[in-house]
C-alpha cells in the first residue's frame, strides 16, 4: 500500500511540475502576437539603418583580360 501512494505522490508531482512548464513555455496565439513576430523577422533581415549605402555590390573584373596561354604549354 505504501508503495501505491509512494507512486501516486511521484505522478501527481510529475504532472503539476508538466503543466507548470507546459504555461510557460506555451506560444501566443492572438493575432497581436502574431504581428509582433512577423516585426521582430522583418526587422531582423533588415539592414542596418546608420548604413545608407547596401554592403551588396557587383564584383570588380579586370579592364582588360590577361593573355590566355596556349594549349601546348602544359
Amino acid at each position: 500500500m505504501n508503495a501505491l501512494v509512494f507512486l501516486l505522490v511521484v505522478v501527481a508531482v510529475c504532472a503539476i511540475g508538466g503543466l507548470v512548464l507546459w504555461l510557460q513555455h506555451r506560444q501566443p496565439s492572438t493575432l497581436e502576437s502574431g504581428l509582433d513576430e512577423f516585426r521582430r523577422e522583418m526587422d531582423a533581415l533588415a539592414p542596418p539603418r546608420d548604413d545608407p549605402r547596401p554592403k551588396v555590390g557587383r564584383p570588380k573584373r579586370p579592364d582588360r583580360p590577361g593573355p590566355v596561354p596556349p594549349a601546348g604549354d602544359r
